[in-house]
């Protein structure tokens, strides 16, 4: 499947399915302890759990079937919600205002991310607390002072609400706040409760080695892949059933599965509209290729990855790469599903704002092939090749290479670019927990 251009991808009108989804089937997915998961499955004319998509069935978010039940598992309890701009319905409906605007739920206090609950802070920024200007309600930001919420913040709260849409990739941070929340819930005495949303990428790609304990961080706080294959509902289950995090033995933890999504979708077979999940994730491609180049972005001083252009993640350049080179280098290695293209390129911001910088464009032609977290290898070995008087982590400062070697999870690949092994050793070393972490994965699978 070639790439979406930019510009072809926003002017495509939003395709409204009208057939609606059968309402027949309640599966709401509870984990009452560590040691002990739960199925209340309610059918009026099966005993099947309705697991597959109906081409002619709409996908249900969580938040959809919550509304369809009329928000019943609320009902007298005092509400926070943990959202930001994602957090809509299939009918682009804020979670805010659908709690807020509901006589059945007491919504009392937000809680927001990385971004904010608006989405409009920059990565990194360090976000204060406020009151919601639209609601009245106070805002707890999870990514300032605080990455976990204080007592007094969950004073009176009886149930947190979970609906952040992610992207799939064990660096992205909404994860890292989910945990944390889950754990504060516990502590507290608090039911957590997500909405469960589509995993963009699928959920059958899995890539990568699991995170060694002294390289855990907000960008890889969990024993998981970087690419996990996980809907947050399912990351959810696996993180309290593994122990990966500290619950109570007590600990309830509610998921409010989607319907008529499964595992061999990937965002374009949704009928959902994309909702830019922060500033340098636009499109439903994004995430595919973030995990392609998002690692490599981590030297922002040596090399662009697109940020601050208008192809975030999609290109890789700086001003002493010949462009033509690159590309045909990459693409005699005939890496299955991709194409590169030369390209040249001026930032608006960041890395190389203002200069002409030169590089490469990628092209997915195989989204199911396609190995993401590879990408930026090639990339890094064919630079090293071409230019072998450019290391380009002695280009970068060592703050930038311990983030780096945060983001995969390991300085291993670092050490063996210095000490000149080919890439098969790197592509092994990756390889080495994907077996072990399926089959653990498998067991908190929600859908088929």
């Amino acid at each position: 499947m070639m790439l979406i251009p930019n510009s072809v991808i926003h002017t495509l009108s939003i395709i409204i399915l009208l057939v609606s989804c059968s309402d027949k089937t309640e599966f709401i997915e509870n984990i009452d302890s560590k040691n002990t998961i739960t199925n209340n499955i309610e059918t009026t004319d099966s005993n099947k759990v309705i697991t597959h998509q109906s081409a002619k069935n709409k996908i249900q978010l969580g938040s959809d079937v919550l509304e369809s039940k009329n928000f019943e598992i609320l009902h007298g309890k005092n509400v926070g919600l943990v959202t930001n701009r994602t957090g809509l319905n299939s009918n682009l409906i804020s979670t805010i205002d659908l709690l807020h605007n509901s006589d059945k739920v007491n919504l009392v206090a937000l809680f927001g991310p990385e971004h904010g609950i608006r989405g409009n802070y920059e990565g990194g920024d360090v976000i204060e607390s406020y009151i919601d200007s639209l609601t009245g309600l106070p805002v707890y930001s999870l990514y300032g002072k605080n990455r976990r919420p204080s007592k007094e913040m969950l004073k009176d709260i009886d149930v947190i609400v979970y609906d952040i849409q992610d992207i799939g990739i064990r660096s992205y941070t909404y994860i890292s706040t989910m945990g944390n929340l889950i754990e504060a819930a516990s502590k507290n005495n608090i039911e957590f409760i997500v909405l469960d949303r589509p995993n963009p990428i699928g959920g059958e790609k899995i890539e990568g080695n699991i995170v060694e304990d002294n390289f855990r961080s907000f960008i890889g706080q969990f024993p998981i892949p970087y690419v996990y294959g996980l809907t947050c509902g399912e990351l959810a289950k696996l993180l309290v059933g593994e122990n990966y995090i500290k619950t109570d033995p007590d600990f309830k933890l509610t998921v409010v599965p989607m319907q008529n999504w499964s595992r061999d979708m990937i965002w374009k077979d949704t009928g959902l509209q994309w909702i830019p999940t922060s500033p340098h994730i636009p499109n439903q491609y994004s995430p595919y290729f973030c995990a392609m180049t998002g690692i490599l972005g981590e030297l922002r001083s040596a090399v662009s990855v697109g940020v601050g252009y208008t192809l975030p993640f999609q290109i890789v350049g700086t001003e002493w790469i010949n462009s033509n080179l690159l590309s045909d280098e990459l693409n005699n290695y005939n890496i299955s599903g991709l194409e590169f293209s030369p390209i040249s390129f001026k930032p608006y911001y960041a890395f190389g704002k203002g200069k002409t910088l030169n590089g490469i464009q990628i092209f997915i032609k195989d989204y199911k092939t396609v190995n993401l977290l590879h990408t930026q290898f090639y990339i890094i070995w064919a630079l090293k090749k071409l230019y072998p008087e450019k290391n380009i982590f002695d280009l970068a400062p060592k703050n930038e290479v311990k983030m780096f070697n945060k983001g995969i999870g390991s300085d291993f690949i670092y050490k063996k670019y210095q000490e000149n092994e080919n890439l098969d050793i790197i592509f092994q070393f990756l390889a080495k927990d994907l077996a072990e972490f399926k089959g653990i994965a498998e067991k908190y699978y929600l859908y088929k």
